[in-house]
């Protein structure tokens, strides 16, 4: 059917409300917004769903979660009773209609016969992978958008071992959504009925216990915390989300005495009223913050992202100005600190392995090399982590003691399979602290670290792609990349690209071609006779394409001119 056949559809089922059906009304004379509405479904794909909410097949809404957990439940279906008997675990953050929408989830799965455990109220996202593997569910779901603005909804999905979904079944879902009709293959459950007789079982306190008490054993070194606890003051910001209660119970666990919390940004609000982007990348979004801090003499800053997936830190420059540092940076200032405090608590493991993803800085490499730690890349996403994690720990090759990515997400302990706030804020704390009891803030300690180990600059850049013709344009231009890689980058000769399509790599002045491990990913990356890479890759959820850029050099000066040189050229990318 074309956008008008659906639109029309929709506007006569009788699955839609009168409200639903005024919404559609409303555009019956707005032929671009009918189109953007009903020219496809939302794509599945690996992460799920993703999109604005709103009436209509490309949007979020309650018919789509119906029908792609109508297609979830049928792969899950499709692996036998055993699996149907583990059931699916679900939980949900702050936005407008994350809860409606999982409820509508579970009632479906409970439709199907499949047992479901739903969190009785928002929980962070690194909880849902803790319960999947906590009490041995075949899946999970979780509706949240991260921290894409307050029109964005999400349908994440993950699988028995805590990880979000693999290819294999994503595709499968996919598949199915494909070949189920929208409204009239949907098996549902009444909520309360389904409540009453335990096909829906919620979750609560305990499990929240359970998790808590598996982020608490990852502290290293808790008598840092408390030789400065007196003094040593922080300000923590949930963003209106779901690290609301857990983050700050755990620091109080940790033996902070002096968390100080944005009151306007504690409130529950999927409208994020005191932000234009919830997002911890954002210095716009912790002014409330900053004040904060600045009033009450705290050196350290941390807020965590509306479904506490991922953290980010601000901190004082000892000019009495506060910085945020990049994801890039945390994670380095992390993966130092717990091979220290590890190291000085006699708790590192045999054979001690970090893990980071192709986009993340070769710095980090550099500082598990020379602490003796192997270092290994995967694709971006934290399924690839957690995949290589128990890869290698189920080979004996070795133990992950940190994986993170440059899109501040970290990952700590072997409870969760996915980003983690919740662990990451407690280490982060852990390690201001330890710092500030050597009389030094963060800041301090990262300037430490590049005269230790060598100056590194990234950037990150986002070519924003929007309109129907938006995936064209991305992928005519990893082709032309393809077709035609360029010579040099901003005057710097390339010394060889790297396809992670196909695993290729070319010496660009010999012409030699050779292969690499990772293979599979529409990924380019040119690495620049001066050090550096440049990594374009097309986003898996949003309509842009994103360019990173890992620069090294002489000198933090250096290091600037060279990413705002390469940032240039792949401005001209736009075309």
């Amino acid at each position: 059917m074309d956008y008008k056949q659906n639109y029309q559809r929709w506007l006569e089922s009788p699955a839609l409300s009168q409200v639903e059906k005024a919404e559609l009304t409303a555009i019956a004379g707005d032929e671009k917004e009918m189109e953007s509405r009903f020219f496809s479904q939302l794509e599945f794909g690996t992460a799920g769903l993703r999109g604005t909410m709103g009436v209509g097949l490309y949007r979020m809404n309650v018919h789509v979660v119906r029908h792609a957990t109508q297609a979830f439940a049928q792969v899950i279906l499709e692996e036998g009773a055993e699996a149907v008997s583990h059931g699916v675990a679900i939980c949900y953050d702050c936005r407008n209609n994350s809860q409606l929408f999982a409820r509508e989830a579970a009632c479906v799965m409970a439709g199907n016969g499949i047992p479901v455990r739903l969190f009785d109220a928002l929980r962070p996202t690194p909880e849902l992978s803790f319960a999947i593997r906590e009490y041995g569910c075949t899946a999970g779901i979780n509706v949240t958008a991260s921290h894409n603005p307050k029109e964005y909804n999400g349908y994440k999905v993950y699988w028995s071992d805590g990880a979000q979904l693999p290819p294999r079944h994503a595709d499968e879902v996919a598949k199915k959504m494909r070949e189920l009709d929208v409204f009239d293959c949907v098996k549902t459950a009444d909520y309360d009925q389904a409540v009453a007789d335990g096909r829906i079982v919620l979750m609560g306190e305990e499990t929240d216990e359970k998790f808590l008490a598996n982020v608490m054993e990852q502290v290293n070194d808790k008598a840092a915390v408390e030789a400065v606890a007196d003094t040593f003051k922080m300000v923590y910001t949930p963003f209106h989300g779901t690290g609301h209660k857990l983050i700050p119970e755990a620091l109080r666990r940790l033996g902070m005495k002096h968390v100080i919390c944005v009151p306007e940004q504690m409130v529950i609000d999927g409208d994020f009223p005191t932000v234009a982007s919830p997002n911890p990348e954002n210095p716009e979004g912790f002014a409330l913050a900053v004040e904060l801090a600045k009033a009450n003499g705290a050196d350290f800053i941390l807020g965590s992202d509306p479904d506490a997936d991922r953290v980010g830190i601000m901190v004082n420059t000892g000019d009495g100005q506060f910085k945020v540092i990049s994801g890039n940076q945390t994670g380095v200032l992390l993966l130092d600190y717990l091979i220290g405090a590890k190291e000085r608590t006699g708790k590192m493991p045999a054979n001690p392995v970090a893990l980071k993803t192709i986009v993340t800085t070769e710095m980090a490499r550099k500082v598990a090399e020379v602490n003796g730690l192997k270092c290994f890349d995967t694709f971006t996403g934290f399924k690839f982590l957690a995949e290589k994690k128990d890869k290698l720990e189920g080979s004996g090759e070795g133990n992950v003691i940190f994986s993170y990515e440059e899109s501040f997400g970290y990952m700590l302990g072997s409870f969760v399979r996915d980003k983690d706030a919740v662990t990451a804020s407690v280490a982060l704390t852990e390690m201001a602290a330890w710092y500030a009891g050597q009389g030094m803030t963060l800041y301090d300690a990262l300037m430490a670290l590049y005269e230790k180990y060598g100056w590194y600059g990234e950037r990150t850049m986002n070519l924003v792609m929007p309109g129907l013709d938006g995936l064209k344009k991305m992928a005519a231009l990893m082709a032309c990349l393809r077709e035609q890689p360029p010579a040099d980058i901003g005057g710097t000769a390339v010394a060889q690209w790297k396809d992670y399509r196909d695993g290729s790599v070319v010496d660009a002045s010999t012409g030699e071609r050779g292969t690499m491990e990772l293979s599979g990913s529409n990924v380019l990356r040119y690495e620049l006779v001066d050090g550096t890479s440049v990594i374009v890759r097309p986003s898996g959820t949003e309509p842009k394409v994103k360019v990173y850029i890992l620069a090294q050099g002489v000198s933090q000066e250096d290091c600037q001119y060279k990413v705002e040189r390469y940032a240039e050229w792949a401005e001209g990318l736009k075309g």
